[in-house]
């Protein structure tokens, strides 16, 4: 018993067929040119996987904390642990 089949004997391969279907595109996802590199990307990417950078405003990560966030924290937090090793 053979466990392969040989395509040879009973198949009805069409090579024309086949080669029609070689340019045909309409199973692959649109492609566009990155506005910062120019390289051809995805349409519906977030991000250019070549030069790494965002192609809308709304994909971008959110923005770092300004610095007076931090200050203010990092102030509130001094003044609670001096409060707490001056309270016992």
């Amino acid at each position: 018993m053979t466990a392969y089949r040989d395509h040879d004997e009973d198949d009805d391969w069409d090579d024309a067929a086949d080669a029609a279907d070689i340019g045909d595109d309409t199973d692959e996802e649109p492609m566009v040119p990155c506005p910062y590199c120019r390289r051809e990307i995805l349409e519906d990417a977030p991000r250019c996987p070549y030069c790494e950078r965002y192609i809308s405003a709304e994909d971008h990560s959110a923005r770092p904390k300004p610095l007076w966030i931090v200050a203010t924290a990092l102030i509130c937090l001094g003044v609670a642990i001096w409060w707490v090793f001056t309270a016992f």
